[in-house]
């Protein structure tokens, strides 16, 4: 092999080093900044659009509203809904769900029995949580959990920790149940007393 040959390999590899290299540098910034951009957008959503169940919003976030909703199977149950307190400010104001808000609906099991006060109902143990992320701007087009807004995930309550996700398409599992709420953002505004601002001090 000459001197000349070997200098035209050796920087042969060179360039393909830089290729690869730049290539892999690329590819590196491309998952980081997917990633960056779902932590901007929201601590509960990873960059595949993965929706993760909030911790601590029962003592940090704003309490909305109680559902008590007849169940299937004659039973009545409690939703408690909650968000964060930014959240519910961006709405008094603009009279949208800001980008990234959350709604978690935690829902209990109630128990009745008489007591002193008369024949009561209260809350029992959690049977799972149905959560909502606001997108304004579609990220995560095709996706099973989103769309038409918003990410939608129902967790389930199992003996493991953490609770599974048992959404598999929302347009089947979660929409159909909002449709009468589809003027106002595919939620019932009516029983969030809070976001209008008419709530007691």
């Amino acid at each position: 092999m000459t001197i000349r040959s070997f200098s035209f390999g050796v920087a042969a590899l060179l360039a393909t080093a830089v290729v690869v290299g730049v290539g892999l540098v690329a590819a590196l910034l491309q998952v980081s900044s997917g990633a960056a951009k779902a932590a901007t957008f929201s601590p509960y959503v990873d960059e595949t659009g993965k929706i993760s169940l909030p911790a601590g919003y029962r003592s940090q976030w704003a309490h909305l509203g109680t559902w008590a909703v007849r169940e299937m199977m004659g039973g009545l149950g409690y939703h408690e809904v909650y968000t964060q307190p930014s959240s519910v400010e961006a709405y008094q104001q603009t009279g949208v769900f800001p980008d990234g808000a959350v709604l978690v609906k935690e829902l209990r099991k109630t128990t009745a029995a008489p007591l002193t006060t008369g024949h009561a109902t209260w809350g029992a143990e959690i049977t799972g949580w149905f959560i909502m992320i606001k997108d304004a701007t579609g990220r995560f087009k095709d996706h099973h959990l989103w769309g038409d807004g918003w990410g939608w995930a129902l967790f389930q309550v199992t003996p493991e920790d953490p609770p599974k996700l048992v959404t598999q398409d929302y347009k089947t599992e979660c929409i159909p149940c909002h449709i009468p709420a589809r003027q106002t953002d595919w939620v019932y505004i009516q029983g969030y007393p809070e976001l209008r601002g008419t709530s007691n001090p």
